[in-house]
C-alpha cells in the first residue's frame, strides 16, 4: 500500500469517526429533548392539577364549615317584622325609613354591609331609622351549585318568623363570611346550624328551611323589582335595577357618596 493510499484511507476514518461521534451526539440530543419534553409536559401536567385542585378547593371551602356568628344588639322597642320577602326593623316612632334590596351572595351587598351595618344599627337603636330589608334573589344562578340566593334569602324570612330577634344577627352573619360569587354557598343543614347556634329554637324552623317556605316570596320580590322603574339605576351605561339598592323615604340614595347618610338625620 503506497503512502497516498494510506493517507486516503487515513482521511476516510478519521471523516467516519468525526460523522460516528456527530450521530452520537445528535442521538444524544434528541434524547435529551425528548427527556425535557416530558419532563415539561409531566410540570405542566402536575400544575393544571394543582391548579385545579386548589381551584375547587376554593370554590367549595364552605363546604361542611359551621357559619361563624356575629352578634347584633338591639334596644327595647326594635322589632322585627315579616312581611312576604321583606323584613321591618326598627321602632315604630321612627320618622326616617331606609329601603335596601340585597341578595346575600351579592360581593357589592356585602361591602355596602362591612361599611355601613355598624351605623346604621345605631341609628335603628337610637330611633332616627327604621329598614326594610328586602331580600332577592337576583344572583341565583352565580353560585355552584345553583340557588344560595334563595336558600339564604329563605331561611333569613324563616328565622324572621320563628325569632324576630335573631334576624339581625342571622343577617349579619352570613355577610361576616358571605360565599364568593362563583362559588358554593351555605347549604340549607349549614344555614338551619346558623341559626340553631344564635339561639332559634322553633320547632317549626327545619321545615321551613328544607321546605323552602319562602322561595316564590323571594323570586317573586326579584320580579317585582327587576321592573319596577322607580328602582331603576343607570350603572356602566346601563340602566336596570341592581343590589344594593337603597331608598330613604322612597327615594334613591347614592349610598356611594360617603355623605349620604346625612340625610338620614335632616329627614328624622
Amino acid at each position: 500500500m503506497g503512502g497516498a493510499e494510506r493517507t486516503a484511507r487515513k482521511r476516510r476514518q478519521e471523516i467516519a469517526a468525526k460523522r460516528a461521534v456527530a450521530a452520537a451526539r445528535q442521538a444524544k440530543s434528541d434524547r435529551n429533548k425528548v427527556i425535557i419534553t416530558v419532563v415539561v409536559l409531566v410540570v405542566v401536567a402536575a400544575a393544571v392539577i394543582v391548579g385545579v385542585v386548589i381551584s375547587n378547593s376554593q370554590k367549595n371551602k364552605t363546604a361542611d364549615a359551621a357559619i361563624p356568628t356575629k352578634s347584633v344588639t338591639l334596644s327595647s322597642g326594635v322589632t322585627a317584622k315579616r312581611d312576604g320577602a321583606t323584613v321591618l326593623v326598627g321602632k315604630d316612632t321612627a320618622k326616617t325609613t331606609v329601603d335596601v334590596y340585597e341578595d346575600f351572595l351579592c360581593p357589592v351587598c356585602g361591602n355596602f354591609e362591612s361599611t355601613y351595618a355598624q351605623q346604621l344599627e345605631q341609628k335603628v337603636n337610637d330611633g332616627t331609622i327604621k329598614i326594610n330589608y328586602h331580600l332577592v334573589n337576583l344572583l341565583n344562578d352565580r353560585s355552584d351549585p345553583v340557588g344560595y340566593s334563595t336558600d339564604s334569602a329563605n331561611a333569613a324570612l324563616c328565622v324572621a318568623d320563628a325569632a324576630p330577634d335573631k334576624f339581625m344577627a342571622f343577617h349579619a352573619s352570613l355577610y361576616g363570611t358571605q360565599p364568593e360569587e362563583g362559588a358554593r354557598g351555605y347549604d340549607k343543614n349549614q344555614l338551619i346550624k346558623l341559626a340553631q347556634d344564635l339561639g332559634v329554637n322553633s320547632p317549626t324552623l327545619s321545615s321551613c328551611v328544607n321546605g323552602g317556605s319562602y322561595n316564590q316570596a323571594v323570586s317573586d320580590a326579584y320580579q317585582k323589582a327587576r321592573t319596577d322603574p322607580a328602582l331603576a339605576q343607570e350603572v356602566g351605561g346601563q340602566t336596570g335595577f341592581g343590589t344594593p339598592t337603597v331608598l330613604v323615604n322612597n327615594k334613591l340614595a347614592d349610598w356611594q357618596d360617603p355623605k349620604w347618610m346625612d340625610a338620614l338625620v335632616s329627614q328624622s
